[in-house]
């Protein structure tokens, strides 16, 4: 029955919020506030919705992995590192100067910089995608950087931990590394290879039920290694997908997964909007307002004034900083790691998760907004990557 209010809600506010032009990352997550307990409380159990929609963001990513081309990629490495280290170092030092007046300890100062410092996979390739900017310089870049925040994300866990004083396993942090150092050097051998013939292909190819469970089967099993090795499962699946890549036999994969990406993608979002509390913001509108737009210029100041350093046109560094100027979706997993080990307080927290919803909600509309003001807009959709 769930699913079924949740199927009517996305068709009933998706009609509506069509006629006005919005993307469908924000008709989803209206459809979860709607939905969930700030407004008619029909879905309560959040936790299910989040777990189907994370299905959602790793068959995503197992998509872009088939679509990106891995030379490109690679050859733009050095943009990709530099971008997120970068963002990740000012984004602390700006908590630091904040936190300085607010007597905040060192380990809180650390967390929030570490959390507003990761951008959303979910909503900045979605849009992407909606905008076909995908294969652009600006989508190649954002990609990157992405990228990158995904396997920092495992070293941002370990320092939190040893910052709140939990001990560190020793052994997890050997699996890490040994699991960072078998992608790397799968990425490599991908780059070198020509083409690679998948098994079965010939079989696979006129068999559309089981072309189904084999792209399931390789998108999951390549997810599941990566998470057995502490990494992100989304980067498993983008693995995946460049190995499909790598096969040149994507177009059945395109088809016989797009419907089960669509709807898990969309849970995703929906499982954001059950998040928000409307009465929480409600009274701390001042606070939560304050933050959102610091969140949102500092975050896009840090990244144009960096891709700049790389000579990127000031127009199209600006696009780029405001699409990776939202706080990510993997941001609320280091908030709820920090509150359980005490680094941040219960209302810390709500303010924490408040922000990073809102950022997720209204980044397509900062997002438009950079669009409309950026002259050289044309260039940047027309400028296929180097």
């Amino acid at each position: 029955m769930k699913f079924v209010i949740i199927s009517l809600g996305v068709v009933g506010i998706g009609f509506l919020l069509r006629l006005i032009k919005q993307p469908h990352v924000i008709i989803y997550i209206i459809t979860g506030i709607i939905l969930g307990p700030s407004v008619t409380g029909w879905i309560d159990d959040s936790a299910l919705i989040e777990q189907l929609g994370s299905l959602g963001l790793v068959l995503l990513l197992f998509f872009i992995g088939m679509e990106i081309s891995l030379p490109k990629l690679i050859s733009n490495w050095k943009f990709s590192l530099t971008g997120t280290l970068i963002q990740i170092a000012a984004s602390v030092l700006a908590i630091w100067i904040i936190g300085y007046f607010l007597d905040w300890p060192l380990a809180r100062i650390v967390t929030l910089g570490f959390v507003i410092s990761l951008s959303s996979t979910a909503v900045v390739l979605r849009i992407l995608e909606e905008r076909n900017e995908m294969e652009t310089r600006v989508g190649q870049n954002a990609l990157g950087i992405l990228l990158v925040q995904d396997v920092l994300i495992v070293p941002m866990m370990i320092i939190l931990g040893y910052m709140s004083g939990e001990p560190v396993n020793p052994q997890d942090v050997v699996l890490q590394l040994v699991g960072a150092v078998l992608i790397i050097s799968f990425a490599i051998w991908l780059y070198h290879k020509k083409e690679i013939k998948l098994p079965f292909h010939k079989l696979l190819k006129h068999d559309h039920e089981i072309q189904v469970f084999f792209a399931f089967g390789l998108c999951f099993g390549f997810a599941a290694i990566t998470g057995f090795f502490g990494l992100s499962t989304a980067l498993g699946a983008f693995v995946a997908g460049m190995l499909v890549a790598s096969s040149k036999t994507t177009q059945w994969f395109h088809h016989s997964l797009y419907p089960l990406k669509v709807i898990f993608l969309a849970l995703f979002f929906i499982s954001i909007g059950l998040l928000i509390d409307l009465q929480f913001i409600s009274d701390n509108i001042g606070l939560i307002s304050l933050l959102v737009g610091v969140v949102f210029v500092t975050n896009n100041l840090i990244t144009a004034l960096t891709a700049r350093m790389f000579k990127v046109p000031w127009g199209e560094s600006f696009y780029l900083g405001a699409l990776l100027s939202q706080i990510g979706e993997f941001s609320f997993v280091l908030g709820a790691l920090a509150f359980g080990s005490g680094i941040i307080t219960d209302y810390a927290y709500q303010v924490t998760i408040s922000v990073i919803s809102l950022t997720l909600l209204l980044s397509p509309f900062w997002i438009k907004l950079s669009s409309n003001l950026n002259k050289d807009n044309q260039e940047i959709t027309e400028t296929k990557s180097e």
